[in-house]
């Protein structure tokens, strides 16, 4: 573990002036080939390795992978192993901008191969519930949202999709949602999914903040 955080940290300094400079939204082409992602979703992954490399991450996402209710940390429980793998090789190349992850997902920290057991060993942990929520003040507002414009990617429960690598967003964080909801509407984000960037270019906070609470509020069913 202490080699993994001095290499992180040493990681920082090497390589976060370089990534800072790559992956500019307007040059980003939705899930193009990626040979690391493409090495990770291809590996017959372990899960049980999966969980020994995840130590580096445990400090921030905790042991159960429930992340934190302060919008920094996302949950990563059940999670699909392709959008994790795609996530984690965007911040590693700069395409997705997370300054706090990129020292630890280097290549000097995770392989392509550690990738994908980490996202195999996380996809098969259950998702919490006890998630963070908002105040529950626009729930109709936000139901009606997500009906409109989000129900054909991420399903009727939440549930995203593995084959598309659209998330699941049931039980997330309600602050990480209000918070990557916003980065994606103004571009910040880098690696966003064109189409979703125009569904919401035109909300303000009070919608976003209204969807990111009934998203946090829906419960995959049990035998998803």
């Amino acid at each position: 573990m202490k080699r993994f955080l001095i290499v992180a940290l040493t990681g920082a300094v090497l390589s976060g002036a370089a990534l800072a400079q790559q992956g500019k939204a307007g040059d980003y082409v939705w899930n193009a080939p990626d040979p690391e992602k493409d090495r990770a979703l291809a590996h017959k992954a372990d899960p049980v390795a999966g969980k020994v490399a995840y130590e580096v991450c445990r400090g921030c996402h905790r042991a159960d992978a429930s992340g934190r209710a302060d919008a920094i940390y996302p949950q990563l429980a059940g999670q699909h192993t392709t959008v994790l793998i795609k996530q984690l090789v965007d911040v590693r190349a700069g395409r997705r901008h997370n300054p706090k992850m990129e020292p630890f997902v280097s290549a000097e920290v995770l392989s392509a191969e550690d990738i994908g057991n980490i996202a195999s060993y996380l996809a098969l942990l259950p998702t919490p519930t006890n998630n963070g929520k908002g105040d529950g003040s626009k729930l109709a507002l936000g139901e009606r949202l997500y009906r409109e414009n989000c129900v054909r990617c991420h399903g009727n429960y939440g549930e995203g999709s593995a084959q598309a690598f659209y998330p699941v967003v049931a039980s997330q964080h309600y602050e990480y949602l209000f918070k990557e909801l916003q980065m994606i509407r103004d571009g910040e984000r880098r690696n966003s999914y064109p189409e979703m960037v125009q569904v919401i270019k035109g909300y303000g906070d009070d919608e976003l903040r209204a969807l990111s609470d009934y998203m946090s509020r829906l419960v995959l069913p049990a035998n998803r």
